[in-house]
């Protein structure tokens, strides 16, 4: 932006809304920080925990604010969309939470409205800043794998997170809303080579999730076919027991090519810990446990009075890029419609049992 300081907006107080102010907050170069949220009181207490300079219950008023040159949208998943198409409108840089929205048509409204504007955007699929994927992304780059013909995700966790993101919105499914992280990892990956066709099945059994009135599948698996003709496993269960360890995502990938093999265990099974005293749930808000996998939690981890992991990684670059114009690895709008359209399919293949190809009908 030409700019050696920037002022920030960020919208939605939650928790992602909370760790992403903290950030934006400790960065040397950001000298002004708006805050909005529909409860204007959860707004204003966290304006006074990170010395914010400005607090509102009206989105708008923090995104329009003269002082604001960037945004970041932390709202629920499904209230993406409008502070999104007002910041490009008002041309201002955007980051937004995956996934980009919850059905192709809104991203394709805000990809429209991109292209009208002219402006930037990208889409927080923070896994990609774990070090072990940027690592993964690494050696493809380097073409140390060859061609990849295969690939496995699977990601687990325990029911009382998923109840968590339930209540927030019904439609933010552990496919939808946590599954998409791995189908980020894989579009990223693949980089370019488009999927063309997913069979999925799930438990369509009277499991956890639709004793508590959800219809969701309590473990899900799909495979996906790509252009080129390589195959991808996918799976998840966001079922598991509420005192599961992980507190956080435990998941394995494993990347198959021609000339090599990258095998990650993202478990964190070797690093295990258990108090007495409890340990609190980062995700799940008043819960604790006793036991826990360190590492395991997606946004990452408080330490020192500081907040480290993924989510503090991609908060810097993207701060760094809208000052600089610095190439970054945040996914791009297209990569996050792309993968929404394959976790729509996905969704869509383990609830009706048929193949679905790609790419879908609008």
């Amino acid at each position: 932006m030409g700019k050696s300081e920037l002022g920030i907006a960020v919208i939605g107080c939650g928790r992602i809304g909370t760790l992403r102010a903290h950030l934006v907050s400790q960065h040397p170069s950001v000298n002004f920080l708006a805050l909005a949220d529909v409860d204007p009181g959860r707004a204003d207490s966290l304006k006074e925990k990170v010395g914010a300079n400005f607090a509102s219950g009206n989105n708008y008023e923090a995104l329009a604010h003269p002082e604001v040159d960037a945004v970041i949208v932390a709202t629920a998943e499904a209230q993406h969309v409008r502070p999104v198409l007002d910041a490009l409108e008002l041309g201002k840089p955007v980051l937004v939470e995956k996934p980009i929205a919850l059905s192709l048509h809104d991203a394709d409204e805000i990809l429209a409205a991109l292209k009208h504007t002219g402006g930037s955007l990208h889409v927080g699929y923070s896994r990609r800043f774990k070090h072990r994927y940027l690592r993964a992304k690494e050696q493809l780059l380097q073409k140390r794998l060859g061609t990849i013909t295969g690939a496995v995700a699977r990601v687990y966790n325990g029911r009382g997170q998923t109840f968590t993101i339930l209540k927030r919105d019904r439609h933010a499914t552990p496919i939808m809303d946590i599954l998409t992280y791995y189908v980020d990892l894989m579009t990223w990956f693949f980089d370019g080579v488009r999927p063309v066709e997913v069979i999925a099945r799930g438990y369509r059994g009277h499991g956890v999730f639709r004793e508590a009135g959800y219809d969701i599948d309590d473990v899900s698996w799909a495979i996906l076919t790509y252009e080129d003709g390589a195959v991808v496993n996918l799976g998840i269960s966001y079922a598991l027991p509420a005192e599961y360890t992980a507190l956080g995502q435990s998941a394995r990938i494993e990347l198959l090519g021609t000339q090599g093999v990258l095998l990650l265990n993202d478990d964190h099974t070797d690093q295990v810990m258990t108090s007495e005293n409890g340990v609190p749930d980062l995700m799940w808000a008043g819960h604790s446990q006793n036991t826990m996998f360190l590492g395991a939690s997606p946004p990452g981890d408080w330490a020192l009075g500081d907040f480290w992991g993924p989510l503090a990684t991609e908060t810097r670059v993207w701060l760094d890029h809208v000052l600089t114009g610095k190439a970054c690895a945040l996914a791009t709008p297209q990569q996050a419609r792309l993968s929404l359209e394959t976790t729509i399919a996905i969704d869509r293949a383990a609830r009706t049992g048929l193949p679905v190809r790609l790419p879908l009908d609008l």
